[in-house]
């Protein structure tokens, strides 16, 4: 599982790791039933307190993402995604945060960022056939 921190966009720890299994689960990289990394396998790979990963879990078991099997780990749930359309736009809402906290720190324009988006759109189009 392929989950990146960083320090610099203010996001808490905790709800970065929240916002990018729950982007996992919604693009499906991560499938129901998928077991989740222990808590301190991950806080090991992400160099961050394990309690920083248990509060993600805990989030993430609230909104019904993930699955405490008591003594067997964590798994995404295997109901149907209840990550719906609004709960995904509120998960790229925070990366277009991070993009646009980045792009005025680079002093790149809004205009500039828009085009970048549609050229890298085209390219990953052309790269799905």
């Amino acid at each position: 599982m392929q989950i990146h921190i960083t320090s610099d966009d203010g996001v808490p720890i905790y709800i970065q790791i929240v916002n990018q299994v729950k982007h996992l689960v919604a693009s499906g990289r991560l499938a129901p039933g998928d077991e989740m990394p222990p808590i301190r396998a991950l806080a090991e790979q992400l160099v961050v307190n394990p309690n920083t990963v248990a509060r993600a879990y805990l989030e993430l078991e609230r909104g019904g993402i993930v699955t405490k099997r008591h003594g067997a780990g964590t798994y995404v749930s295997e109901e149907r995604s209840p990550i719906g359309p609004r709960e995904k736009l509120k998960i790229l809402t925070s990366r277009v945060d991070s993009l646009l906290t980045e792009a005025r720190h680079l002093n790149v324009e809004l205009a500039d960022i828009i085009k970048l988006i549609r050229d890298r759109d085209v390219v990953m189009e052309k790269e799905k056939v």
